[in-house]
């Protein structure tokens, strides 16, 4: 009994002292080693000793974390000096300061510099916030010290960056080591704070100055459906911060080693991960003095000079990163005859100086007497009203920003400039004036043709559309639709015809093959090319699909879809006729190393242009929406100039005006084109045709196929090859040598942007073709970040198909969907 009361004695002390010390506050003469922790009151944050990394011979920190989740530090104490011996106490001192101590009694860290008044009662209290403070326990509650002004890697929600205490951000040296790394996120200067990410002293990303709603150039930073951010000033002067607006949600700001300024966020009661919404350092554009003076970026890898200015060194703008920047057409004189020009939807430069609250009319005055004065605007920079905001010196860190329109900006121009300007403008209104008389013309001129054919049409009959010489035919092909507005007559060929043309379907006269059959070469009589496709008895398409490829076909008319001729079907023969093109099939130039070489990057560019109306014909502008199903290198036939027509809607389908999906339980098409939810599900749409339009850009660009795509680091096909290269911001690396023309640099990778977009995993995501012809053609047109593509990760393997019958010929697969 006397050895066992001494036990009990001890374990009830223990127990005292651990459930003391779990609350969220400490007193003097209090202390705790390891194993011991405040907690919040509210149980979000837990403040107490910790250790990173596997090793048994690991550092001990002291510092804060989320409580109860994966161990997520939020603030360290220590960070530059860690306890090399695993033991560490802490302990709070009647005068407030708060001291930690390695095993033998040194002082490791404490909090220093504590000012006191008197009747002082400290206590250590661990806020709902994550805050640490050193606060009076009387009725003022006074705060005498906090780690809120001591950040480490995060901004935690009402923890504020200021340029008064010199708050900021400072990263990780790795994931296990958080002493300082090279990174730092702060508000700086105090004349006219900007958001800053450095590494050392060299400025890497900026965002300002503040323009009275956000930081100029930093969408990102602005407010969300989570949280606003806030730019306000107090007795120490400006600051930033951000506020949650839903209490459900913990969210982080954090610096990470590698220097991304990353905002996470996590579901109380429902996320079991914390989830990266957005990452505020993900636009190249924002890298630090991207395109050099007086250049402007407007995309990945897009710089401009603004107008009045032209490269500093042409050979090397445009494709690749070049921060030489741009030189003025017309040299300043520093006199009356400057002056100033307003640019539009551009973030500010950097080093903007204050002035005052002048007038515009003033701040142009003072900005023109200072002959190093290179641009003025009126500013809300501390967002309490304008100010005059001059920039003195070279124009640098300038970005194009469509999204709610930009900053207004009036920069220095040579008197020749300003009156180039003027007269272009008098040469645009003239331009637009005879336009519109010349419209007004041609409508009316139109309007009398329109009605005098609508009458002769009135008046003839339409079965007399496609006919040819009667030599050459031996009645037509009727079909009457019963579910759409009209039938159609096609010119029906006798075989005799048809064999005659094709040299009795000689091999010589074979120039393709696929799962319809055979297609040969023919010539009329008339000395007219044609194309003939010839479906084989044992053919993986038939009857239906044959029937299916006349109604589509000879309903739609468009100049990027291959034109069919007329029909042969006599005894077991089953043929179509169709216009020849000379060159072929689009796979015949772009995977041939000698042939890819003819194609320029512009006829390259006119071919996906010409892809991309022919989709649009056919989801958006046609009388009937038509789902191809099977777009793919080898169905995109060129004619003598290259033009691009879609051919082969033998698998197509026609959807109803309102319809956006359907399902089939049997899958025909081509691996490496269907897109994932068409392939694995059966489901197909028209973002199913958007899908394989972007793996067909992406072929052309590179001229590579993407499933035979081989590279010797890693077993990614080209989709998950231009990922990776996308996000180590090198998409440039995808480009076929051939066609690597810096003059074109902006527009190649815009088109490997839109690419991205269309091959997106999930169909929601991916654009219209509507949308995706306005991208290729509007350069202005900003374009959302791509998301992972879907089978980024298949590469020389098909699909697992061992739950379905499926077959393959000539790359087209059919597979019948079980349980359906």
């Amino acid at each position: 009994m006397s050895t066992i009361l001494p036990i009990i004695l001890c374990s009830l002390v223990f127990f005292n002292i651990q459930t003391t010390l779990s609350t969220n506050t400490l007193i003097p003469h209090q202390s705790f080693v390891d194993g011991f922790t405040l907690i919040s009151s509210n149980q979000r944050f837990e403040f107490g000793f910790f250790s990173l990394g596997n090793s048994s011979s690991r550092n001990l920190y002291l510092g804060i974390w989320y409580y109860n989740l994966p161990l997520t530090v939020v603030w360290v104490a220590n960070r530059n000096n860690p306890i090399r011996d695993s033991f560490g106490e802490i302990s709070l001192k009647e005068n407030g300061t708060l001291i930690l101590y390695n095993r033998s009694k040194g002082i490791v860290w404490s909090t220093d510099n504590i000012t006191i008044t008197s009747n002082f009662t400290p206590v250590l209290q661990l806020l709902d916030s994550g805050n640490l403070v050193i606060r009076d326990d009387g009725s003022n509650k006074t705060i005498f010290w906090q780690s809120f002004d001591f950040p480490t890697d995060t901004l935690l929600p009402d923890l504020k960056l200021d340029v008064g205490l010199h708050r900021f951000l400072r990263s990780w040296k790795s994931s296990e080591d958080p002493s300082d790394g090279v990174y730092s996120f702060s508000l700086e200067p105090p004349e006219a704070p900007q958001l800053v990410l450095r590494s050392g002293s060299r400025k890497l990303f900026r965002w300002g100055p503040f323009d009275g709603t956000m930081f100029s150039g930093g969408t990102s930073l602005t407010s969300s459906p989570l949280f606003q951010t806030i730019y306000a000033s107090n007795s120490e002067g400006f600051y930033f911060k951000y506020e949650l607006l839903d209490e459900s949600i913990l969210s982080r700001l954090v610096i990470s080693p590698t220097g991304l300024l990353q905002y996470f966020t996590w579901r109380v009661n429902n996320s079991k991960e914390w989830n990266l919404l957005l990452t505020f350092n993900s636009d190249p554009c924002d890298n630090y003095a991207k395109c050099g003076p007086y250049g402007s970026c407007y995309s990945l890898s897009s710089c401009k000079c603004l107008s009045g200015f032209t490269p500093d060194s042409p050979r090397d703008w445009g494709l690749f990163s070049y921060s030489g920047g741009c030189k003025r057409k017309h040299e300043l004189s520093c006199g009356h005859r400057d002056g100033f020009v307003k640019y539009n939807a551009l973030k500010y430069p950097d080093n903007p100086v204050v002035w005052g609250n002048y007038s515009n009319h003033d701040c142009e005055a003072k900005c023109l007497k200072n002959c190093s004065c290179m641009a003025y605007a009126n500013v809300n920079v501390y967002g309490n009203g304008s100010r005059c905001v001059g920039w003195i010196g070279d124009l640098l860190d300038l970005k194009y920003i469509s999204i709610n329109g930009g900053e207004e900006i009036y920069i220095r121009m040579a008197h020749a400039e300003i009156k180039s300007i003027a007269d272009a403008k008098r040469k645009r209104l003239t331009v637009k004036i005879v336009s519109v008389v010349t419209v007004i013309v041609v409508l009316l001129l139109s309007g009398g043709v329109i009605w005098y054919l609508s009458w002769i049409i009135r008046h003839r009959r339409k079965d007399q559309i496609g006919r040819s010489s009667k030599a050459q035919q031996s009645g037509s092909f009727q079909y009457v639709d019963d579910n759409q507005d009209s039938g159609f007559q096609l010119p029906l060929y006798d075989l005799e015809t048809i064999l005659l043309a094709c040299n009795n379907f000689s091999e010589r006269n074979k120039i393709g093959q696929g799962g319809f059959g055979s297609v040969y070469k023919g010539e009329f009589a008339n000395g007219q090319e044609i194309a003939v496709k010839r479906l084989v008895e044992k053919s993986t398409q038939g009857v239906e699909e044959l029937k299916n490829e006349i109604i589509l076909i000879a309903k739609l008319q468009h100049r990027n879809l291959v034109k069919l001729l007329g029909c042969c079907i006599e005894g077991e023969e089953t043929m179509l006729v169709y216009e020849y093109l000379p060159n072929k099939s689009l796979n015949n130039f772009i995977y041939d190393k000698p042939t890819r070489k003819l194609l320029t990057w512009r006829k390259r560019y006119h071919i996906i242009k010409g892809i991309a109306r022919g989709l649009l014909y056919l989801h958006q502008d046609s009388r009937l929406r038509i789902i191809h199903r099977d777009l793919k290198s080898s169905n995109i036939l060129l004619d003598g100039e290259l033009n691009p027509k879609i051919s082969d809607f033998g698998i197509a389908r026609i959807f109803g005006t309102d319809q956006i999906q359907e399902m089939t339980k049997r899958i025909i098409g081509t691996y490496g084109y269907m897109s994932p939810e068409y392939a694995m599900n059966g489901h197909y749409s028209v973002k199913s045709d958007v899908y394989s339009f972007g793996v067909i850009v992406l072929e052309i660009i590179s001229g590579q196929k993407n499933w035979a795509f081989h590279h010797p680091d890693h077993d990614l096909n080209l989709l998950g090859h231009a990922w990776m290269l996308w996000n180590k911001r090198r998409p440039s690396e995808i480009l076929d040598p051939t066609v690597v023309e810096p003059s074109y640099g902006d527009q190649m990778i815009r088109c490997i942007h839109v690419a991205l977009l269309c091959v997106q995993q999930y169909p929601e995501d991916r654009p219209k073709m509507s949308t995706v012809y306005a991208m290729l053609s509007y350069e202005n047109m900003d374009l959302p970040e791509p998301k992972e593509p879907g089978f980024c990760r298949e590469s020389h393997k098909k699909f697992d198909t061992s739950a379905s019958d499926s077959s393959t010929v000539n790359d087209v697969t059919m597979t019948t969907l079980g349980g359906r």
